[in-house]
């Protein structure tokens, strides 16, 4: 069946529904489905939170007492291919089937190379007319770190980084706060929020005293908010807070250890476990550093889907220089530190011929700053 206007509005419904679970589906993806009879919107359900009932089954219980007759023959638009499978959940695929809906249109195959195309095989023999990909692009947008665990089995890592327009990130003392505005500060509350994982160093948890906590507060206003009373908790998950501490050289008495939360004390030598929601690992590297991609494939096990990197020059260089960044977040601020100040990453480059090439994806305003989203390209081979 041809695809219509109306299948794309009503598949960009899905998405801003399956974005309403931004901060609060992990490890499971953002999904959102819409039921259309003749037309007409008769239910409308995204996935809130892991262990609850799925955007499918959420659309088929959301549809009013008066329109359950017209489930049957309905069409049905859900950002990802219904899932085939017994978890905490029963399949949802199973679901619609069963409720009689007559079309799936969908926005991408589940990404888990070891199930993708089942839900929608098993509609398909169900006699359910099966569209798609629509708006794949936008989907995949959706859920990065999902897609890339499931094929991977690693997070997505998102570098957040802030800059002077001079290109410095703090004072020659180390002295940085605020180099960026309010607004600024609250797009970086949402990049936490939507995070399973924030990682960082010893020196931002050491000398920035910094706790890297989600502070619900100071989330901004977004279009896919849920309305009032929906059950969803907006931020109030804590992600894991992770610090790398190669040479154990932190106390466990910085504010980093003392806000509310789980936390993951990293270090390449074995030592004592210190508080309930504290634990240490071991993850020895070179040079007495941690190993970045075993702590990466660590976080894949834990079902981190996006983790987010805030540390200094130093720690985000060495993650870029490994080849294990997926996205850079920039703020830029319209003041100039001079250059006494310290650089945004330690990453010796030697000449033109090593420049890093990046692909800016986003940029837009964010107050008296700007926010630019990039992803690192594939460097040229060096002569």
């Amino acid at each position: 069946m041809a695809t219509t206007a109306d299948d794309i509005g009503h598949m960009a419904r899905a998405m801003q529904l399956a974005a309403m679970g931004l901060y609060s589906t992990s490890p499971n993806p953002r999904v959102g489905c819409v039921l259309v009879s003749d037309g007409q919107v008769i239910g409308e359900g995204f996935h809130v939170a892991a262990g609850g009932p799925h955007a499918e089954i959420n659309a088929l219980a959301s549809v009013a007492e008066g329109n359950r007759s017209r489930i049957a023959g309905a069409t049905a638009y859900v950002t990802l291919e219904p899932c085939s499978h017994h978890g905490r959940t029963g399949p949802c695929c199973e679901a619609l089937a069963e409720a009689g809906i007559g079309r799936l249109v969908y926005g991408m195959s589940d990404p888990n190379p070891s199930v993708s195309g089942r839900g929608l095989d098993y509609l398909q023999a169900a006699g359910v007319a099966v569209d798609g990909p629509l708006l794949e692009g936008e989907a995949r947008q959706l859920n990065p770190g999902f897609i890339k665990r499931m094929v991977s089995g690693r997070p997505w890592v998102r570098v957040k980084l802030a800059m002077s327009l001079d290109g410095r990130t703090a004072m020659a003392s180390g002295e940085s706060q605020w180099i960026t505005g309010p607004e600024a500060r609250a797009q970086v509350q949402a990049l936490r929020a939507r995070s399973c994982a924030v990682i960082s160093g010893h020196a931002t948890v050491s000398y920035d005293r910094a706790r890297l906590t989600v502070r619900p507060e100071q989330l901004p206003p977004t279009a896919t908010t849920p309305p009032a009373g929906h059950p969803q908790a907006s931020g109030q998950r804590q992600p894991l807070r992770v610090v790398l501490d190669g040479e154990a050289g932190l106390t466990g008495s910085e504010p980093f250890f003392q806000a509310d939360g789980p936390i993951l004390w990293v270090t390449s030598q074995q030592a004592a476990v210190n508080g309930a929601n504290i634990e240490r690992m071991a993850l020895p590297g070179a040079g007495r550093r941690v190993n970045l991609p075993t702590l990466l494939d660590e976080l894949g096990r834990r079902q981190c889907n996006e983790v987010l990197v805030e540390a200094g020059a130093t720690l985000a260089g060495e993650f870029l220089s490994q080849g294990l960044v997926d996205e850079l977040v920039l703020f830029v601020a319209p003041v100039l530190l001079g250059s006494s100040a310290r650089p945004l990453l330690q990453l010796p480059l030697a000449s033109m011929a090593e420049k890093w090439p990046l692909q800016i994806t986003d940029c837009r305003a964010v107050g008296s700053d700007w926010q630019i989203t990039a992803r690192p390209a594939e460097r040229p081979s060096q002569p």
